[in-house]
């Protein structure tokens, strides 16, 4: 017997509605959840179209071709950094005429297992043994409106298809269970005078992979509580009169990370010469989602880890990408400054200024030196030997006919349009501004050179670039009070002594 796919009822009439207008073929991606019994979908979008030139879409020898297998994993790799915790790339669906139901077949296979190989390389995280690896491939025919649905194992590449079934329910996602919850990372990532020859991007990866296996071996405390992993997570729950769902969706979660890694681990100290660092410090909120039929504790707790690790390791990628797109030379020590949310920060030794676009005061622009770029999202400035970078923030958004938010990052000088618009391409939604939730503060990347690595270790907020931070969504402002009360109560004990010995 197969798998049982149970789909949002939005999700058939959206497959449905879709017209090939000429074209050969339309394919794209069912977003969902996993479970031992059965499987959730809750979405499902086109992949935006290549676009090709002199190419005819009725010539029968580009209709395999136009089956772009890099183009498809590339969007199922965006679409992966919009998904919440809990929510994965399940499958594809294709939608042809009926005399070529058959002809995609054995090219979609090979992109299912594409996407797979590509999602999993950029994870911070790996599927367990238990966790159901099968994929599902879904064609509906444009004319009779017929569905068909098989699923592949892609941990077996020599599998065969098996039949899986497709039903609809209406409001599937209605009764889902959120989880919230706070980290604060501190995360230190030595470079030694080997790997600094390496990319930025595998330094960090290298780094982060050890920082995640804390975030694994944490221990989850819900609604301040520590469950049993097999216990219901709505175990003394109460429930509305009259039917079965809870008074409340909402969880809140706590993380506690162990010194070591467990208590048999040794720890031994190792002295290694470095010329540099990459530091990510300060609060990534996260969000999972999970199915309420009777849902256990260690599948949530699995859904809220998988989240936090995606996340951080999502805005850290992004950020390289930008970096690259803009020639930043790879060939030197960073330090990036996971900062939570500051209004403005000053260096006494820097007299250097960052406004954000959208500053009716001041020109939007990005600081390096002596030089002034504005084509750079990542804005950035250079204080001495020390480089600084906006780290991009998370961005909310619910989507028409479910009750499950997904997510992008934004970057200071972007535009709640340019995000919206970014939905629309990716997720193929139409959204509302208004609807956005914006979780975090800018975040700031600080990058040193080597000619000052052991400064660098040591000074860290103290030596940042005055900045006034204004955005086009209002940001909430979260900063360290109890050092804000100690610099105040410093000041005026100086101010005090001067006063004094003046007299």
């Amino acid at each position: 017997m197969g798998r049982t796919y149970i789909v949002e009822e939005t999700v058939g009439q959206y497959l449905s509605s879709i017209s090939l207008q000429g074209k050969s073929f339309v394919s794209g991606l069912l977003i969902g959840q996993c479970s031992s019994q059965k499987d959730y979908v809750v979405l499902a979008t086109r992949t935006p179209p290549k676009e090709e030139k002199n190419v005819n879409p009725r010539d029968p020898k580009v209709k395999l071709d136009n089956l772009d297998e890099e183009w498809a994993t590339e969007h199922a790799n965006q679409v992966s950094r919009m998904l919440p915790g809990g929510l994965f790339v399940l499958g594809v669906f294709i939608i042809t005429t009926l005399e070529l139901a058959n002809d995609f077949q054995n090219a979609l296979r090979r992109i299912i297992f594409a996407m797979v190989k590509s999602m999993n390389r950029k994870r911070l995280w790996s599927f367990t043994e238990e966790e159901v690896s099968e994929r599902v491939l879904v064609h509906l025919c444009s004319s009779t409106k017929k569905i068909s649905c098989r699923t592949y194992d892609v941990h077996d590449p020599k599998c065969s298809p098996r039949p899986a079934d497709w039903k609809y329910q209406s409001g599937l996602s209605t009764s889902w269970l959120s989880l919230e919850c706070t980290v604060h990372i501190n995360i230190h990532i030595p470079l030694s005078t080997t790997s600094v020859t390496y990319t930025l991007e595998k330094n960090a990866k290298s780094g982060l992979t050890r920082w995640a296996k804390q975030i694994e071996n944490g221990v989850y405390l819900i609604n301040g509580q520590v469950k049993d992993g097999d216990c219901d997570l709505l175990e003394g729950q109460k429930k509305s009169r009259g039917n079965t769902q809870v008074s409340s969706h909402s969880f809140d979660v706590r993380v506690l990370t162990h010194l070591l890694l467990n208590s048999d681990h040794r720890s031994t100290a190792t002295v290694q010469t470095c010329s540099g660092s990459i530091n990510l410090q300060g609060a990534v909120k996260c969000r999972a989602y999970i199915h309420s039929s009777r849902p256990k504790v260690k599948d949530a707790v699995q859904a809220v880890k998988r989240d936090i690790l995606n996340t951080v390791a999502d805005r850290c990628e992004i950020l390289f990408e930008d970096l690259l797109l803009n020639e930043i030379s790879e060939k030197k020590n960073y330090y990036l400054l996971y900062q939570p949310s500051l209004s403005g920060v000053g260096n006494p030794e820097s007299t250097s200024k960052m406004v954000l676009p959208g500053d009716p005061l001041e020109p939007a622009s990005m600081v390096v030196g002596e030089a002034t770029h504005a084509q750079s999202r990542c804005l950035g400035w250079k204080d001495s030997e020390k480089e600084f970078h906006i780290l991009p923030h998370r961005v909310f958004v619910p989507i028409p006919g479910s009750n499950v938010m997904f997510c992008d990052y934004k970057f200071g000088d972007e535009s709640a349009e340019e995000i919206r618009d970014h939905f629309i391409e990716m997720l193929d939604q139409t959204i509302e501004i208004e609807d956005f939730e914006v979780a975090e503060e800018i975040n700031t990347a600080y990058v040193s050179s080597s000619l000052n690595s052991e400064a660098s270790l040591d000074k860290t907020d103290d030596e940042q670039p005055e900045q006034s931070i204004k955005t086009t969504i209002v940001l909430k402002i979260q900063q360290n009070i109890g050092v804000i009360a100690a610099f105040a109560v410093a000041v005026l004990a100086a101010g005090i002594s001067f006063h004094y010995f003046s007299d």
